[in-house]
């Protein structure tokens, strides 16, 4: 089966690597992105998650530098995704994200980055019921990026204003939220029953246990479902320390990535094709619905915010087996072609 490449809308890190250090380099960057790569993804968002102003920049200017001088970087990560500080800082709501460092809506923020960047911002991740939120959503749709919510308390008619101001997308949908909430009147519901949001789900089997993701999924419907990674430095990696956005962060022998010590989970260790093996292998999706969710249903809410910024991706094409191991995979002029590295 041929394909288009996956798209990740939301990678902290991946195969060592740490995309919020602060101390990314060139060469690091195109080993993760080699790696990423050999998973089938051709095109990515590098996040960066909620931190300081002064963190954000140094974070930023280090990733934007690699990406600029590296091999891949250009072909693959047409743009940024700030996940955050413009989220809810409640007990539940907070994950792993400093709730110190979350700040009220400022559109002031992400101009400010956005104006040192050689690549844009794409995409914002926000909770529109914290002061401001509504505002910079509506601002950041017009100015054609893509608006998320998530890590976000918003009731029914919060999530519907979002969507009216220009929301599109809700990042990682059935995490970020408190182990009890009401058993309807919640902003899960209020987000599953708003079909102008899409929505991500990241199908490890560890953030939502693969029954919940087959109910979410049926509620979202397949043509707005999206998976994702939310991968940390952690993933395509061994068991064992990491560090992540300036705290220890441990991958546990099952999959997990925690902080030492905590229970609620620090992003993942998920490659986008395990993905897409695992909803195929929990009865949830075919192949071709698993592949689209990776690839050409999260390059819709990816595609406006593209042509807002005058970027174009560079082709790509995946080429499956019937057990959906990649065989190749090309993106521009580079092909990685595994069955001819067997044979050989």
């Amino acid at each position: 089966m041929r394909t288009p490449g996956l798209v990740d809308l939301q990678v902290n890190g991946f195969a060592g690597l740490d995309f919020n250090s602060g101390a990314v380099t060139a060469e690091a960057l195109d080993r993760a992105l080699e790696a990423m790569l050999a998973s089938g993804v051709t095109t990515c968002l590098p996040t960066i998650i909620t931190a300081h102003p002064h963190e954000l920049e140094e974070r930023f200017r280090a990733l934007d530098a690699a990406i600029a001088a590296s091999r891949l970087g250009p072909l693959m990560c047409p743009g940024y995704h700030l996940e955050g500080p413009f989220l809810n800082p409640g007990a539940g709501y907070v994950g792993c994200h400093p709730a110190d460092a979350m700040t009220a809506a400022k559109a002031d923020l992400v101009e400010w980055l956005d104006g040192m960047l050689q690549r844009p911002i794409l995409m914002v991740t926000l909770a529109p019921e914290i002061e401001g939120g509504l505002a910079l959503a509506a601002k950041l749709a017009k100015a054609g990026k893509i608006v998320a919510i998530g890590h976000s308390a918003a009731d029914f008619e919060a999530v519907q204003a979002a969507a009216d101001a220009g929301a599109t997308l809700s990042t990682h949908l059935g995490n970020g939220l408190p182990q009890q909430l009401h058993k309807l009147n919640n902003t899960l519901f209020a987000q599953l029953g708003e079909d102008r949001l899409m929505a991500g789900f990241i199908a490890d089997g560890i953030h939502i246990h693969p029954k919940a993701l087959k109910s979410l999924i049926r509620a979202k419907g397949f043509e707005r479902s999206i998976l994702v990674t939310d991968a940390v430095v952690a993933a395509g990696a061994e068991p064992g320390r990491y560090h992540f956005a300036g705290m220890p962060v441990d991958l546990a022998a099952d999959g997990s990535v925690r902080q030492p010590g905590g229970t609620s989970l620090a992003g993942s260790a998920l490659k986008l094709d395990d993905a897409v093996r695992n909803v195929v292998a929990w009865g949830i999706a075919t192949p071709a619905d698993a592949i689209a969710m990776a690839s050409t249903h999260a390059l819709a809410v990816l595609a406006p915010a593209l042509t807002a910024a005058g970027i174009a991706l560079p082709e790509s094409e995946l080429l499956w087996s019937p057990e959906l191991r990649l065989r190749r995979i090309r993106v521009g002029d580079i092909t990685r072609d595994f069955a001819a590295e067997a044979a050989a």
